[in-house]
């Protein structure tokens, strides 16, 4: 078992930035649901607790859709969604980082599990 470790992050043009404790020796998630699918990105969630957004909160667009549940916040310079919010289904605030925002990370090197958001 690893342990969850501080990380940076943000979106492509630097307006939105964050630091978040997370442990990326649990496997990641590919999901394939109609926002993933056509966006790539790889997940991790944290507890919100965990997260903290340093720049760019006055950047940052809100879509929701179908239940409305999961806030996807994109910059709205640049178009990268490098992080959403929510609530995990035990009631807790959960933050869904968006891994491949990360600086620094190597994506080699993480384990990556499919999800199958279409059927769910």
């Amino acid at each position: 078992m690893t342990q969850a470790t501080k990380h940076s992050g943000g979106c492509h043009c630097g307006k939105v930035r964050y630091e978040v404790n997370a442990d990326l020796g649990q496997p990641v998630l590919a999901c394939n649901c109609s926002i993933c699918g056509k966006t790539g990105v790889l997940l991790t969630f944290v507890p919100k607790s965990e997260f903290r957004l340093t720049a760019g909160d006055d950047g940052l667009t809100d879509y929701q859709f179908a239940s409305k549940t999961i806030h996807h916040l994109f910059c709205n310079t640049c178009g990268i969604r490098s992080f959403a919010h929510g609530v995990g289904p035990d009631g807790t605030e959960m933050v869904a980082i968006n891994v491949r925002c990360l600086d620094d990370v190597d994506l080699d090197k993480l384990s990556v599990n499919k999800y199958d958001g279409k059927s769910a």
